[in-house]
């Protein structure tokens, strides 16, 4: 059976004070292995958490009677914003293991355990050209829309062709070039504009762990341009354009030089772990995971676009069971403090590598993100 996954480069090993990783390639399970899909809490509700189940009963309620006025504010002012922007806090999402026909299926059973309706979804997708069934290059899949229709899309585009040859792998270059407009870009614009509904699309998501072998930052950053140009021209005015990067501090100068500009950007994504033993790592809190990276985006990058947690989640102590129940039980009050980010999404997934599953570990990891999420913070109209 085969996954579909990201595929993403290696990155550099993190700093021991902690910043970063990486994905599996195709080749380490299944040689042709495409893209995106592959890739919680305490405390079970018991008559004794009365409370914990009426949160739980609201989350289902959430579409229809909206945040606690309460808490956030009226439904009217809590509508998100033209780009998708929650105004009264922030989106929950999550990367869901999957096979590319039963992401339908997939979410249903994540969210059946989480408690709640995810507000992204997160998907991989190749530049490769469509070839008999394959479909790891066709955004907007009918599983996706499926999806969609309940839920936002965050559809990660990155310019490789998984599995494919050598010759086969697109370059920046190429795409700024216009090389690669008839036969990839102007057909999936063509497929985004005809879903109507707004999405979020990330263009080559940590790319400053793609240097040298996609291109220089120069040329990721006229790709990028190209591809928004090239949807605007063709009419596409449907994309909330996402740009991900790792927010591991010792590729900064790469970041800064990959940056598009503000005019192409309309949300800022970083992906931070507590790694622990998978790279050998002291344990991080998920405050340290997050306000390093936090606070050079909004210093280097931007002080005002929407910030989102693209990825974020944490390893396992096998000495400790609870710990990793216990890590998550610190994300609602944490993420508050971090001005801007509107979105978060839980990598529920491996890396490759000994230790290095990132998913969910036991009941009690489940159980304490299913008490993080349903704080009302979490809980936004999505119309």
């Amino acid at each position: 059976m085969r996954f579909n996954r990201p595929h993403r480069p290696f990155r550099r090993k993190p700093a021991t004070t902690g910043q970063h990783r990486r994905r599996p390639q195709p080749h380490e399970e299944q040689p042709s292995a495409g893209p995106f899909t592959s890739s919680r809490r305490r405390l079970l509700i018991t008559s004794a958490t009365i409370v914990s189940a009426v949160l739980v009963g609201a989350l289902a309620l959430r579409n229809a009677s909206g945040p606690d006025p309460g808490a956030t504010g009226s439904k009217a002012d809590c509508r998100p914003t033209a780009l998708l922007e929650p105004p009264c806090g922030a989106w929950f999402g999550a990367f869901v293991p999957h096979e590319r026909d039963d992401l339908p299926e997939k979410v249903r059973a994540y969210e059946k355990r989480v408690g709640r309706e995810l507000d992204i979804v997160y998907t991989y997708h190749d530049m490769s050209l469509p070839e008999g069934t394959r479909r790891e290059g066709q955004l907007l899949t009918p599983e996706e829309q499926r999806v969609g229709e309940d839920r936002l899309l965050l559809l990660s585009w990155e310019s490789k062709w998984w599995g494919g040859t050598r010759t086969q792998q697109p370059t920046w270059k190429q795409i700024a070039s216009g090389e690669l407009d008839e036969t990839v870009i102007d057909v999936q614009a063509k497929r985004v504009k005809d879903y109507g509904k707004k999405v979020f699309l990330s263009f080559d998501l940590e790319m400053d762990t793609r240097t040298p072998d996609n291109g220089t930052p120069a040329e990721y950053v006229k790709a990028y341009r190209h591809i928004h140009d090239r949807f605007r021209e063709l009419g596409v005015d449907n994309v909330v354009w996402t740009w991900i990067t790792t927010g591991y501090l010792d590729h900064a100068d790469e970041m800064k030089r990959m940056y598009p500009g503000d005019d192409y950007v309309d949300w800022i994504g970083y992906n931070q772990y507590n790694y622990y033993r998978c790279h050998k790592t002291g344990w991080l809190s998920f405050a340290q995971t997050q306000h390093a990276a936090h606070e050079w985006i909004r210093k280097n990058i931007s002080d005002d676009k929407p910030l989102m947690l693209s990825e974020f989640g944490t390893a396992a102590d096998s000495g400790r069971p609870q710990r990793q129940a216990e890590w998550y039980a610190q994300v609602p009050g944490v993420l508050k403090g971090l001005e801007g980010v509107k979105a978060a999404l839980q990598w529920n997934y491996r890396d490759p590598g000994p230790h290095c599953n990132l998913a969910l570990a036991n009941d009690a990891a489940w159980d304490s993100l299913r008490e993080a999420v349903a704080d009302p913070y979490f809980n936004q109209p999505l119309t």
